[in-house]
């Protein structure tokens, strides 16, 4: 039978992937334990021996969104060099993407962060906004950032880019511009915060 492998070890990522999946188009208030067991092709009890209910199923698949997330930013700024403004902009760009890209998964994992202050799904949101505090200690310490708190500054600069992916979330401005708008955030961005010659 096709849906046999479940049982052998992937039927935590197939309910995870079938759980991305359902976000994504349907939003979480959609999401069933029930559903995703059916529509993965296992008993309805089956995902109980990987989540205890609905929403262990949500935290798990708001910590894999910020393992992914995480690597998508230290892919890009790995690929953009030793160059910090390069490294900023790709950073920043690859950001955004990932925003407009899963807006629902990015919903919930910021949820999930703000119910659960402390355990995994915190850690794995702090490793992956590591990327842009490493990033901002970089400018600051080659002196082309303002010195000061880096989570500060780090905050100012999530807080422009996050609002760059609501605006296209909200379908205020088309997604074609994403790559001009990102440009001229982290251009304001980098001459606000450079530190005085």
């Amino acid at each position: 039978m096709s849906r046999r492998p479940y049982h052998h070890g992937n039927l935590r990522a197939a309910l995870l992937d079938e759980a991305r999946r359902v976000v994504r188009e349907q939003g979480a208030q959609a999401l069933s334990l029930r559903e995703v067991a059916r529509k993965v092709g296992v008993s309805h009890g089956a995902p109980r021996r990987h989540f205890s209910d609905r929403q262990a199923l949500l935290d798990a698949l708001a910590e894999s969104g910020f393992a992914q997330l995480g690597d998508e930013l230290r892919r890009a700024a790995a690929g953009a060099g030793g160059d910090f403004d390069a490294r900023m902009h790709a950073t920043a760009a690859a950001y955004v993407r990932f925003a407009t890209d899963d807006a629902a998964l990015l919903e919930l994992m910021f949820a999930g962060k703000h119910r659960e202050p402390s355990g995994a799904l915190h850690e794995a949101a702090d490793h992956a906004f590591a990327v842009v505090l490493e990033l901002i200690e970089q400018g600051q310490a080659e002196g082309v950032l303002d010195p000061g708190p880096v989570e500060r500054v780090g905050l100012v600069l999530f807080a422009t880019i996050q609002g760059i992916a609501a605006l296209v979330t909200g379908g205020i401005v088309p997604p074609e511009q994403i790559d001009e708008l990102v440009a001229d955030a982290v251009g304001h961005f980098m001459r606000g915060s450079r530190a005085p010659v």
